[in-house]
């Protein structure tokens, strides 16, 4: 488990809106994924397995709705279920279980013990 900080994402209201605020205040690059509800950011240099600059990360854009109300961190795992597991000893509790990304991975979501709304990811 790395444990490191490895994806942010942002809720919105207005995909557009928020598309446009984010390239013309910061210059991001935002891809909307086909079939999904899902803008991915990129926001520095990125090569085929992400940044490629120390002291970045990339993110994304979702629907606000009940599980996403404000903007949510994501932590590098070697496991989601283990450290679901885990979260849920220490006084955590699941918000969404482990979920298929494609041929990428695995994400899942989780309240930590201080009600924290934050995300897992696995790669594949």
């Amino acid at each position: 488990m790395s444990g490191r900080v490895v994806h942010f994402e942002i809720p919105v209201d207005d995909a557009e809106r928020a598309q446009a605020f984010y390239r013309q205040a910061f210059g991001w690059e935002l891809t909307s994924l086909p079939g999904m509800d899902y803008t991915l950011a990129v926001t520095g240099p990125t090569g085929d397995e992400g940044p490629t600059e120390p002291g970045y990360v990339n993110g994304g854009f979702l629907p606000r709705g009940t599980d996403h109300e404000a903007p949510v961190i994501v932590i590098d795992v070697a496991d989601v279920d283990a450290a679901l597991a885990k979260i849920e000893e220490l006084g955590g509790r699941t918000v969404v279980g482990r979920q298929q990304v494609g041929d990428l991975g695995w994400t899942a979501y989780f309240r930590d013990a201080e009600g924290n709304h934050l995300g897992l990811w696995q790669s594949a």
